[in-house]
């Protein structure tokens, strides 16, 4: 009878090592995800735009603004900026 017992207990506590190391696992994949998503998710602070003249991809909160004929362009640089009003000039 203490053999049963002993052999019962063993079982039970292999089966209690096996369910907790399932939970961790779930447990540690859920963080993984959630990390992923908070970074990938709407948490993004920031949009890339483009430069019209050099096209170079600039952060819209870093970009030089000019708002022309109800549209606003972006730049990477005073030097882009005036390049870009340059042109314009030239064409009307």
């Amino acid at each position: 009878m203490p053999q049963r017992f002993l052999i019962l207990g063993v079982l039970l506590y292999i089966a209690w090592r096996l369910l907790r190391g399932l939970f961790r696992e779930k447990i540690a994949a859920e963080a993984k995800k959630q990390q992923t998503t908070k970074v990938a998710g709407s948490d993004v602070q920031d949009v890339l735009v483009e430069d019209p003249v050099c096209h170079t991809l600039i952060p819209k909160h870093q970009a030089i603004r000019l708002r022309q004929d109800g549209t606003t362009y972006y730049f990477c640089s005073d030097k882009c900026c005036d390049t870009f009003i340059g042109k314009q000039g030239e064409e009307t």
